[in-house]
């Protein structure tokens, strides 16, 4: 026995430290993109990151950030942190793989042959070391994401129950269900995938004390379920939801202050607790004690969301849902900003709504709880409704993409219009809809992730549906053409991908054969029951309980990286499988080395491929576009920002590295809430308060949500007398309905701001040697029937703002738009609000430009991230962050200005840095190049010009060579890029042409006939 755990405690180690060291080697020095930025934000400074929070998480990568020698290393000391919890994940892994192959091998005996143990620590290395370098973990490892963390914890108590099967039958081998309680109370603290175990871990505990029945399998399915409800549905909102009701009487008829209730309940509880504790300790009551015990540790771990409350209530910079009460804890906890999606009964997207009724919730006011809205209930025809609803959001864009997911016939049904008529609509029947969740749900968001990572990667570019990009991949020509089409003819960009990852099906097939082996070989039915429910329930179960809808913004498989783990422990146990077989023909010593040896080569293929699209070593991107974004500002600037990839890197960039904290980031998609605004409203580092005229009772929740146009005037109102209309209480300035509630409503979409010039010359808006184009009045027109809560606010800022503050955009359109692109000012990666009409010829050449500045910007005080070095690899999400930023047309549109303006030497400079910083294939040529090449022709740079111009119609011409070349069937999904090729190659030749250079577009015009001609 000594011998084995001696052995296995070494190699796990040993795994442990290859894990380790290939994470460590490979972590992103600084934030990344997405959450990792407002994580790395929230947790420096133990600040409120969105709901539902991840407080204990939080709280450990503070400690590691305390190690930090200065604030621009904060960042890769966090990272650390997820490398290190997920070689810690490898380590358990690998004892549960060796704890399973130890018992298919020689039971519960721990006497081994040197064979068997070299056999059993090999399945343990095998099967770590291909989740070690799995696609998804390996993604997560680096960077600070929680999931990490999550998978920590859940291969901690997967092994941990495995712990207690060993010592089931000796006494106190119960403090290894207490222990487990408390780290899943724990891991609430950072994800509640962990809780997903509790199953799994039921059955392993069923199987050890009781013998196998049918009712008593169903009995542990049923207890399993009922506990797994309990923590999810009582225990995590009803803590605080009980609390909330003595908070209410405390506060509302004791006049005590906020949250004493929430106190007082707590030393209720743990009292309660505690004597039940005590008390069934005194009469022997096992099981009950068990079952208090177990649920005080829960709580116990569950305390770390005090810290939520409490950092609220101090009303930190990012304090996002203001939770600092025990009801708006309780929204925060619920995710209630983000909505609702049916499960198990609801509507269909094109439900008709039949009834509303508004919920409410209690708000502190002036030291009292008083009543506020919460949310709006919708009730549905029922003839719309169905069980397991699959496709249920009424957005446009996803609409159609169920209609081509699901190939929606549907039914026809009558229903009432507004108006009092009649139309016809098409219920999906449910046949349509499980065909949605099988083709959708099941198979383009899980068995593709399942496949990335046993099979193989075609690409990392985003797929939505289509062959084009995003699928799974062998490596074995024939079967990869079945599916993506013919393999011969790919292009030289799609060979070389660094994310094109082919491990030749040898993953799945050993997993397939750990299966195999386990239930049919050792006839192990227990042990793979077990490990299928951890399989299932971190996989296809997340996606029912998911219900995604079409078009998400980005790829999901982190969601199922404990499915992926399940299987890793058959891929381990794969290798006893080839043991077995060698031991036909070998002897048990031989066998083991040659089992271990050749399976090995799995996680080795596994590891080579992925490295050079896992490898984020080196990378400075999200930081440094950050420290752009905030240095495209003015001192004390207003910078209105849409989503999580142009705000969660500012926010670390401001928070971290306190980079320019005198500019106030507003994020759209926040401003729509009353907590947000109130928090515009106050003083931030060096951020005076944002200029919101509104109070707090004209913008809470319920108020001013959305605002209608209704065109009673034809002529711009000036934007301060429009939004006093809107603003008013009077009745007689509310838009009536019968038997509704009066609406407060624009009376024009046309507004008008007059211009003081003076204030925006002595302002430093404009410059003095563009005065005479400032307009005297500013007039826009506002988009569609109506304006969120959000734009609203912002027409409120601009009206009271009086150019005392710069005032950027990230983008023209998006969640800001209002109509003002013409008086936008580009100055790098923001947009200024500035007042002289641009009249902007189309969208290549949106907003104006102010040379000096945005030369300075771009080739002097931008940082950009070592984004064209060789050792770093620039996936797909930094290449679509430079297309919404439109790098290469800043560049362009730059050199042309400075063309314009005679400054030829500068344009030069301009179009040398994009195309040295923006090079193919780091950054596919677009369209955007079309500037660029003709900038070179302006110049006179012909030898440039004509080699960029060749460079693109080669990779074009590869491009359209390989759509022609697939069959019929295949050439359907490219259709768009054939035509789009095509067209490419035409203004590429035509651009050759307008400046004289014939034999080039000669050349352009014989590839493409050559292309199209192709057989």
């Amino acid at each position: 026995m000594s011998n084995f755990r001696r052995a296995n405690n070494i190699v796990g180690w040993i795994v442990f430290a290859i894990s380790a060291i290939v994470y460590l080697l490979t972590i992103e020095p600084t934030a990344s993109f997405w959450d990792c930025g407002e994580f790395i934000a929230t947790a420096f400074k133990l600040e409120v990151g969105h709901p539902p929070g991840a407080p204990l998480f939080m709280m450990i990568a503070r400690l590691f950030a305390l190690f930090a020698p200065d604030v621009t290393k904060v960042a890769a000391l966090i990272n650390s942190m997820s490398a290190l919890a997920s070689a810690f994940t490898i380590l358990f892994l690998f004892w549960t793989i060796t704890h399973l192959a130890r018992k298919l091998i020689v039971g519960n005996s721990y006497t081994t042959s040197t064979g068997q143990l070299i056999a059993i620590l090999g399945s343990g290395a095998v099967g770590a070391l291909a989740y070690t370098f799995s696609d998804t973990f390996w993604f997560s490892a680096v960077e600070a994401e929680v999931y990490a963390m999550s998978s920590l914890f859940t291969a901690f108590v997967f092994w941990a129950i495995l712990k207690w099967e060993e010592q089931a039958d000796e006494a106190h081998s119960t403090r290894w269900i207490i222990f487990i309680a408390y780290v899943m109370g724990l891991s609430i603290g950072v994800h509640l995938l962990n809780l997903l175990t509790i199953p799994a871990i039921a059955f392993i505990y069923y199987f050890r004390k009781f013998k196998t029945t049918r009712n008593g399998i169903l009995t542990t399915l049923a207890v399993s379920a009922i506990i797994l409800g309990s923590i999810l549905y009582i225990i995590i909102p009803g803590t605080f939801k009980f609390g909330s009701w003595f908070d209410l009487l405390f506060v509302n008829s004791f006049g005590l202050p906020y949250n004493s209730g929430l106190f007082f309940y707590f030393v209720l509880l743990f009292g309660a607790l505690a004597y039940g504790i005590y008390y069934s300790h005194k009469k022997g009551r096992v099981i009950l004690n068990t079952v208090l015990v177990g649920v005080t540790v829960i709580l116990i771990g569950y305390s770390s969301y005090m810290m939520i409350l409490i950092r609220a209530y101090a009303n930190t910079p990012i304090n996002e849902n203001n939770p600092s009460n025990a009801f708006s804890l309780i929204s925060y906890l619920n995710r209630e900003q983000y909505g609702d999606r049916p499960l198990f009964y609801g509507q269909y997207y094109n439900a008709p709504v039949t009834d509303s009724k508004d919920l409410e919730t209690w708000i502190p006011e002036d030291g009292k709880y008083v009543r506020g809205y919460l949310k709006t209930k919708y009730e549905f025809d029922d003839r719309f409704k169905t069980l397991f609803p699959r496709m249920y959001s009424n957005q446009p864009d996803h609409v159609a993409e169920y209609k081509k997911w699901a190939n929606i016939q549907g039914k026809p049904v009558q229903v009432n219009t507004r108006d009092g008529g009649t139309e016809t609509r098409y219920v999906p029947t449910f046949g349509e809809n499980l065909l949605f969740f099988f083709r959708y749900q099941i198979g383009h968001m899980y068995i593709r992730y399942f496949m990335w990572n046993f099979v193989g990667r075609q690409d990392d570019v985003q797929s939505h549906g289509g062959v084009e990009n995003g699928n799974w991949i062998s490596g074995i020509k024939p079967i990869d053409a079945i599916f993506l089409g013919n393999q011969d003819n790919l292009t030289d960009d799609m060979k070389s991908h660094p994310s094109r990852n082919t491990y030749y099906f040898l993953p799945l097939i050993l997993g397939l054969l750990g299966i195999y082996f386990q239930l049919q070989v050792k006839k192990d039915k227990k042990n793979f029951w077990v490990v299928f429910m951890l399989f299932f329930l971190t996989g296809i179960a997340i996606v029912m309980y998911l219900n995604q809808y079409p078009l998400q913004p980005r790829e999901r498989d982190y969601a199922y990286a404990g499915s992926f783990y399940a299987f890793t422990i058959w891929i381990g146990l794969g290798v006893l499988a080839v043991y077995e077989w060698f031991r036909k023909k070998l002897s048990e010593t031989p066998s083991a080395i040659a089992a271990t040896t050749l399976c090995l080569v799995v996680p080795v293929i596994m590891g080579t491929e992925n490295w050079d699209d896992h490898d984020r070593s080196g990378r400075y991107i999200a930081r440094d576009f950050a420290y752009n974004y905030l240095n495209s500002c003015e001192p004390n600037a207003i910078l209105f920002t849409n989503g999580d990839n142009d705000t969660f890197p500012l926010w670390y960039a401001q928070e971290v590295e306190g980079i320019r904290t005198d500019v106030r980031i507003v994020n759209l998609s926040l401003l729509g809430t009353d907590w947000y605004i109130d928090q515009m409203k106050m003083k931030c580092y060096q951020s005076a308060p944002v200029p919101i005229s509104m109070k707090h009772d004209q913008y809470v929740m319920g108020t001013r949500d959305v605002v209608y146009i209704i065109n009673r005037l034809n002529e711009p109102i000036e934007l301060k007398q429009l939004m006093d209309f809107v603003l008013s209480d009077d009745p007689a300035k509310k838009y009536r309905i019968p038997g509704e509630k009066p609406l407060d409503y624009l009376p024009t979409n046309k507004i008008k701001l007059t211009v003081d010039k003076s204030k925006v010359l002595s302002s430093g808006t404009v410059k003095e040697k563009d005065a005479s184009l400032i307009v005297d009045t500013m007039e826009w027109t506002l988009k569609g029937q109506y304006i969120t809560k959000s734009a609203l606010a912002i027409l409120d800022i601009i009206a009271n703002n009086n150019w005392e503050r710069p005032i950027y955009f990230v983008s023209p359109f998006g969640d800001g738009d209002i109509g003002i692109a013409d008086y936008l000012q580009h100055e790098g990666f923001a947009y200024r609000l500035v007042p002289i009409k641009s009249n902007s010829s189309d969208y290549l050449n949106i907003s104006r430009i102010d040379s000096d500045i945005l030369y300075d910007r771009l080739m002097n005080r931008f940082r950009w991230g070592r984004i064209n070095e060789p050792d770093v690899f620039i996936d797909h999400n930094v290449q679509r962050t430079a297309m919404v930023l439109k790098l290469r047309n800043s560049f362009s549109r730059l050199a042309k200005k400075l063309i314009e303006e005679g400054k030829k030497d500068s344009a030069l400079k301009v179009l040398d840095r994009a195309v040295e910083l923006l090079p193919h294939p780091k950054f596919p040529y677009d369209f955007f190049m079309f500037g660029i090449i003709e900038g070179y022709y302006k110049l006179n740079e012909v030898q440039k010009a004509n080699k960029l111009t060749l460079d693109y119609a080669k990779v074009s011409e590869q491009k359209l060579r390989y759509y022609v070349s697939l069959d019929d069937r295949m050439k359907q999904y490219y259709q768009d890029d054939i035509g789009l090729t095509a067209q490419t190659l035409q203004e590429l030749a035509s651009i050759a042409e307008t400046y004289g250079q014939n034999e080039v577009a000669v050349d352009i015009n014989k590839m493409i006939q050559a292309a199209l001609t192709l057989k």
